[in-house]
């Protein structure tokens, strides 16, 4: 999460927006604020949302999905559980064949 809050500094301040602008849209504090960017804070999908909004940015502009979540892995990681399920004689359902 380290990146994602190098990522809202860095836009927030190319907009030049404060963090206590900032923490003032969210009804935070200004160190509840900087918590986040300092990340001693996790970054929830409520907190991401609301300042991308308040950046007039898109979330995944500021946290994006590894790379690791992409579809090959999914793929890797079925294909691999019904290989799993079939060494261990563990019927798989036709509607996941």
């Amino acid at each position: 999460m380290k990146v994602c809050s190098q990522n809202i500094r860095k836009i927030r301040r190319n907009k030049d927006f404060t963090q206590e602008y900032m923490a003032f849209e969210m009804g935070i504090s200004q160190k509840a604020y900087s918590d986040i960017e300092n990340a001693k804070v996790k970054i929830n999908l409520d907190i991401l949302t609301r300042i991308s909004n308040i950046l007039e940015i898109k979330p995944s502009d500021i946290c994006s999905i590894s790379h690791r979540c992409g579809v090959n892995d999914f793929e890797d990681k079925y294909n691999a559980l019904k290989n799993y399920m079939k060494e261990n004689n563990i019927s798989i359902p036709d509607q996941f064949i």
